[in-house]
């Protein structure tokens, strides 16, 4: 008898525990840069619910990722360790090792059902969660496949992020209300190469977007950027980025395309072919061909951002309409930001701000204020122990994030002085390995491997970063102060490799 009062007690102890601790949505999307968000001031596209986020929380304006590429932002995220110590570090050579602790396992462990559905780009299958539904790979934006716990691999017909999405709502559905969960919602938009949706193909169509500044950049004073293989001019395909297909061979020779219904490419190529008519009846060259480049890549990539944020509005609505809004962290983030034609580019990995920089959303009722605007520097590596802490567990000791939630509660009023970064894959868009810091007013990058050198630039003075001043006459203290800052976080995150490079010298 002892016994059965005993298990009811425990049995109630853990279903009040339970109701008290909040509710996780992440929404993580891939390449989505803050420049085309609306909260963030974008001119370019309203983002009505990403916004609504923002509205309803806070603003973070300085929230910046560990190493600017797919893969390894994602092992930063849930181990909240930085490249060198998950073992994650480039997409080219990486394998996720599944064994190691994350923030998922401490959540399910202490009684959260967890769940990761959409984009993984892990290479391994996901461990600790009590389910998952993830895409191979990069994914497919049309009729995508997806990868089971059970073993089984299955192809969903429909635009993936309207997939992706009815896919998390089926699990919210199905899973087991007494107790809290936590929902990673894996998005492929606005990932290269940029397929809009059917039904939001014309949604930019009639758009000029304006050239940025330095469109034209020269990559004066700036060795690894004068080296690299992402410009909108040379490196963008016609056929494979823009879908201007020479002839209906090629066109079927492109795997997005071919795994279209026919209902679907009919659609779809019915727009394209009608724009490549159009093209050809131009006879572009020179820079006329590279802003008409630019101007269909604007346009594609807000028509797929614009489907992104109808689904985060879709994930909203649900929370609203099943009572869960009050009791839910929801963070939006993206696994990096992305160049919107800077400097002549698309892509990300540098450490120049648009692509070091990423946008972040978060709502929390009852604890972060509406219409917060943060603007001290945070990590992706801080969202594990934030999302911890929150829920009332201990961070483990090897996380090497930090929660900022006394940020947005107004606990502490400073985060970092300085944040650390490290890209290390050498291969794709021939971007030069490096690691550098950023104190928000000066950014000291050493490149080595393809190029060895240093940068420094002084943000305030020079925002878009155009013009290195290492090595200039009177930035001698400056210089000397913040190599002995990077040398410190080095040995603080014990990125042994980094450490070697420094000591060698220049």
């Amino acid at each position: 008898m002892k016994n059965l009062i005993l298990l009811g007690i425990l049995t109630l102890f853990v279903l009040s525990t339970n109701a008290q601790r909040p509710n996780i949505v992440l929404i993580i999307s891939d390449d989505h840069s803050y420049q085309t968000i609306s909260a963030y001031g974008s001119k370019f596209m309203q983002t009505p619910n990403i916004d609504r986020i923002a509205k309803n929380g806070v603003r973070f304006d300085k929230a910046y990722v560990t190493n600017s590429i797919c893969g390894p932002s994602r092992a930063v995220i849930l181990t909240g360790k930085y490249s060198h110590k998950n073992g994650f570090k480039d997409n080219a050579n990486s394998s996720f090792d599944g064994s190691q602790n994350t923030f998922i396992k401490e959540l399910t462990n202490t009684g959260y059902q967890t769940a990761w559905i959409g984009k993984w780009h892990l290479q391994t299958n996901p461990q600790g969660f009590s389910y998952w539904q993830v895409l191979p790979g990069q994914g497919s934006y049309f009729n995508p496949d997806f990868l089971l716990m059970n073993g089984e691999r299955k192809q969903v017909e429909g635009y993936v992020a309207d997939v992706v999405e009815d896919a998390a709502e089926k699990w919210l559905n199905e899973r087991d209300t007494s107790q809290p969960f936590c929902l990673v919602i894996g998005h492929k938009n606005t990932h290269r190469t940029w397929m809009p949706d059917i039904k939001d193909l014309r949604m930019f169509n009639q758009t000029t977007i304006p050239l940025p500044a330095n469109f034209y950049d020269s990559y004066e004073t700036r060795a690894a950027a004068a080296v690299q293989d992402m410009t909108i001019d040379k490196t963008m395909r016609m056929g494979y980025d823009l879908k201007m297909f020479e002839n209906k061979e090629e066109e079927s020779k492109e795997l997005s395309i071919k795994r279209m219904t026919s209902t679907q490419r009919q659609a779809y190529m019915a727009f394209y072919d009608s724009v490549n008519l159009d093209l050809k009846s131009k006879n572009l060259s020179g820079k006329a061909l590279i802003e008409w480049k630019y101007q269909r890549y604007m346009q594609d990539y807000l028509a797929t951002a614009a489907s992104l944020d109808r689904n985060i509005g879709r994930t909203l609505d649900y929370l609203d309409k099943h009572q869960l809004s009050n009791n839910t962290i929801v963070i939006y983030v993206s696994d990096q930001g992305f160049y919107m034609g800077e400097h002549g580019w698309f892509d990300k990995r540098f450490m120049y701000e648009e692509s070091f920089r990423t946008p972040m959303v978060m709502r929390y009722p009852g604890v972060i204020k509406s219409g917060t605007i943060n603007d001290q520097m945070v990590m992706n590596l801080d969202l594990g122990p934030t999302l911890l802490d929150a829920a009332g567990i201990k961070v483990p000791s090897d996380m090497q994030g930090k929660s900022f939630l006394p940020l947005v509660k107004g606990t502490f009023k400073k985060g970092r002085n300085a944040m650390y970064y490290h890209y290390y894959e050498n291969g794709e868009h021939a971007v030069s390995p490096h690691f550098g810091i950023s104190t928000g007013r000066y950014k000291l990058i050493r490149f080595y491997t393809r190029v060895s050198g240093w940068e420094l630039f002084d943000l305030e003075k020079d925002p878009s970063e155009m013009t290195n001043i290492y090595g200039q006459k009177g930035f001698e203290k400056i210089t000397a102060n913040l190599k002995k800052q990077l040398a410190e976080l080095i040995d603080q995150y014990e990125d042994l490799e980094a450490s070697t490079i420094m000591k060698a010298g220049n």
